[in-house]
């Protein structure tokens, strides 16, 4: 009997977004094959912390959008064969000075009218959070909703289920060209053997655009680095997943009053406790390619912002530290959508620092666009793949 190389879907890489994908659109009972050139969450899947935020995202589509993936995780509890750490304690935001708590009510104003579960701290609910918190903080604000995950167990459940429902899961297979069929469809060359598919998903992240390049298409994504320290708990510092404000402005770009390095190499306090009881603290952002090289430098930076906020935690124990790539994009939005221009091609990447976050959304959403559902879980007009081009136009 032959091996089956047809598909009626054929997804391009196996990380969190990929394996979502490959997951919802077997249950909608469409027949994938997911190609990874390496082993499942490889990636950014793997180099990142695992939160399901929607208290960083702009208000409106934004953070509306990331609610719903939140729905969506907490009913994959119960639907994925694998269980991936789920907890829900909500997040919030520190303020540093008087003007970031300013700011932070504004943000809390425009996110409680489009109904979300926002609301303000003053300094002794900071305090009451964390007695390791420093004294001098403003205040801050909460999102009750917020979820985490851990990322490398979410995505192997997800393929796990995803196998259940029939999907084909190729790794150590990496795509070498495309052909587009002469009637519908398309030949994908690999290093082992040739897969044909009606339709073909691009979900490959930070490397979606060398995939891009195969049929012809610019797709507006770079890498952004990101380092990440792993440090044990001694003692007990917090419960739920801590940031700074000023990480928003780290995040979109704004000014800040910060020292030089800490400026220079996008540097904003960012907590997670995990669920063995060590801690994550982050976070930097830069633009330098591909490197991932862990630069001691920029873990100065990060350490010393979170000494600022938690003084307490100066002589705690490093594990280690790693970076990650983000996917970013030029309007901070992924991709998510069909390539007007070549019928049967798609698009699901660009997620940045929201993979995790967008994972579960990202996946209902495309196997209804591959499914050609008329009405989406949500709008999908905003994450079009054209927008770039009538910008550019």
């Amino acid at each position: 009997m032959s091996e089956r190389r047809t598909a009626d879907v054929l997804i391009m890489g196996g990380g969190i977004v990929g394996m979502s994908i490959a997951y919802f659109a077997s249950r909608a009972g469409l027949s994938v094959t997911v190609l990874e050139k390496g082993e499942i969450a490889q990636g950014t899947s793997s180099r990142c912390d695992g939160n399901i935020l929607v208290i960083d995202k702009e208000p409106g589509f934004d953070s509306l959008m990331s609610l719903e993936s939140q729905k969506i995780i907490a009913d994959l509890t119960r639907r994925l064969p694998l269980a991936f750490e789920y907890r829900a304690p909500g997040s919030i935001f520190v303020c540093e000075t008087e003007d970031e708590l300013s700011a932070a009510r504004q943000w809390v104003d425009r996110q409680s009218a489009l109904g979300l579960p926002f609301r303000m701290l003053d300094r002794a609910d900071i305090r009451e959070e964390s007695p390791m918190f420093s004294d001098d903080l403003a205040g801050g604000l909460e999102c009750a909703s917020d979820s985490t995950v851990n990322p490398y167990l979410l995505t192997y459940a997800l393929a796990e289920g995803a196998r259940q429902h029939g999907v084909d899961i190729r790794l150590r297979t990496e795509v070498r060209s495309i052909v587009r069929s002469e009637g519908e469809g398309f030949a994908v060359e690999t290093d082992r053997g040739r897969w044909l598919a009606g339709k073909l998903v691009n979900a490959a992240g930070c490397w979606a655009p060398r995939l891009g390049q195969m049929v012809g298409l610019d797709i507006p994504i770079v890498p952004r680095k990101g380092h990440l320290i792993v440090a044990a708990r001694q003692n007990p510092v917090g419960m739920r997943k801590v940031m700074e404000f000023g990480y928003l402005m780290s995040k979109f770009g704004g000014s800040r009053q910060v020292d030089e390095d800490t400026d220079r190499y996008g540097v904003a306090l960012v907590f997670e406790p995990t669920e063995s009881q060590n801690f994550l603290i982050g976070s930097s952002r830069e633009f330098a390619g591909f490197d991932t090289t862990v630069r001691p430098e920029v873990i100065r930076a990060m350490a010393r912002r979170a000494i600022r906020f938690y003084p307490g935690i100066a002589d705690f124990q490093i594990i280690r530290t790693y970076t990650g790539l983000r996917p970013w994009t030029p309007d901070h939005l992924p991709i998510v959508s069909r390539v007007e221009a070549i019928p049967g091609y798609y698009i699901a990447a660009g997620h940045e620092g929201d993979g995790i976050s967008l994972a579960a959304v990202t996946g209902k959403l495309m196997s209804e666009l591959l499914a050609g559902t008329e009405k989406t879980c949500i709008p999908a007009e905003p994450l079009r793949y054209e927008r770039f081009q009538e910008t550019r136009g």
